[in-house]
């Protein structure tokens, strides 16, 4: 029987985790209810009892189930590290799909169908598998949570059409080994994930579209098949670069995914503090023909170093290795006071900072590389590599060799 408390969170909820032998509980953010689940229940039906503001405070333990968010809660670990959501046995990472999913590298090459692809092999997301029950799933709220479990996600946050989510919270939760996204967000304002662990899931670590205003933040992203954090307006449909009216990605942490951090056509926004090394490639900015343009946005006082793991060519494009930022499709892009050494590669994307060109032969431009410290990277420290690139600036970074000369 789920514990159900009415009174004002913070108390409560350090009453319970003290309760639960947890020397420490995440600090209270909101008036409203109180959900404990312990070792053993759902957490899903924690999430379905609950109303816009109240709050599910998971005990340690691990749980095995996909977990879908359509109400303003926030959903919490009663520490970090100690409470593990991860897929049903024959149901993770390791299992068949569908189809698998479109590589985020065919992304940076600006190429988007105009199709929805029924395989999924287009639209950068896992097909959805006919829905079936799974372990863990609650008797309320099964049609939603199903789709979630059937898609592959870990933890699934959906606000309506033209309702987002305005008041979502996920905190101190380990979501791995899914066999697609660990977190699957649409459809949010003002979302916040921090310390947050993502690891070892099939995609994205932490995936949101259509959102806004969101915060993700001290977070780990390791070892997922595609990027630890990504960002777009919405990978199956065409359309302009979304407005995210100042999205901050921020003091996370992101090691041995194929990309660390990538933004696809998407807009005014901060990638800033991140510790960005042991992936193929480091932040990957993407736009493509449509309009707006993806860009205006700053990519500041980041550690990218030593993205050199290998990710082999797929479709149309090269492999990806040693590459630190690259630029593709991007406009009025800040890549200012970033550290960015020892990325190092032989693939045409492999650089310090890399201006790439399009595949659908949209141009760099206005882009400002500035303030960085660029050391080692092999086969230059800033590559500019988009001939159809214009009014791109570089200017009092600390480098040694550019292609093509001058640039440093």
């Amino acid at each position: 029987m789920l514990v159900r408390h009415s009174t004002y969170l913070a108390g409560v909820m350090a009453a319970a985790a003290l309760g639960a032998g947890v020397m420490t509980a995440p600090a209270a953010h909101a008036a409203g209810s109180l959900h404990v689940v312990r070792a053993g229940q759902s957490v899903q039906e924690a999430v379905d009892a609950a109303a816009d503001g109240d709050t599910v405070l998971v005990m340690p333990g691990t749980y095995r189930e996909s977990v879908q968010i359509t109400r303003n809660v926030t959903l919490m670990g009663a520490a970090p590290g100690q409470v593990t959501i991860t897929a049903p046995a024959g149901q993770g990472a390791g299992s068949a799909p569908a189809a698998p999913p479109k590589s985020t590298a065919a992304a940076a090459a600006g190429h988007m169908d105009t199709t929805t692809s029924t395989t999924g092999a287009d639209t950068g997301k896992q097909a959805p598998a006919p829905a079936q029950p799974q372990e863990g799933t609650a008797v309320s709220g099964t049609t939603t949570q199903a789709a979630c479990a059937a898609a592959g996600h870990g933890v699934c946050v959906t606000g309506a059409a033209g309702k987002p989510l305005t008041a979502v919270r996920i905190e101190a939760l380990d979501i791995t080994g899914f066999r697609a996204n660990g977190i699957d967000a649409s459809g949010t304002d003002r979302m916040v994930v921090r310390h947050v662990l993502v690891q070892g899931n099939g995609a994205q670590g932490i995936s949101q579209e259509r959102s806004t205003r969101a915060v993700l933040s001290d977070n780990r992203a390791v070892d997922n098949g595609q990027s630890g954090i990504f960002v777009a307006n919405l990978v199956s449909e065409e359309g302009g670069a979304l407005d995210t009216r100042g999205t901050v990605i921020s003091g996370n942490t992101l090691t041995g995914n194929r990309i660390g951090v990538t933004v696809r056509r998407a807009r005014v926004l901060t990638v800033e503090d991140n510790t960005v090394s042991g992936n193929c490639g480091g932040v990957f900015v993407v736009g493509d023909e449509n309009n707006p343009k993806a860009g205006d946005l700053d990519i500041r006082a980041n550690r990218i170093t030593e993205n050199n793991k290998f990710c082999a060519a797929s479709g149309r494009l090269p492999a990806i290795q040693g590459t630190g930022v690259l630029l593709t499709g991007a406009e009025d892009t800040r890549v200012t006071g970033n550290t960015i050494s020892g990325n190092s590669g032989a693939s045409p994307m492999s650089g310090g900072v890399v201006l790439f060109p399009s595949e659908v032969g949209v141009a760099n431009l206005r882009d400002q590389v500035n303030d960085n410290t660029l050391t080692g990277n092999v086969p230059a420290d800033i590559a500019d590599r988009d001939t159809k690139g214009s009014g791109n600036t570089f200017s009092a970074n600390s480098c040694a060799v550019s292609q093509p000369a001058g640039r440093c």
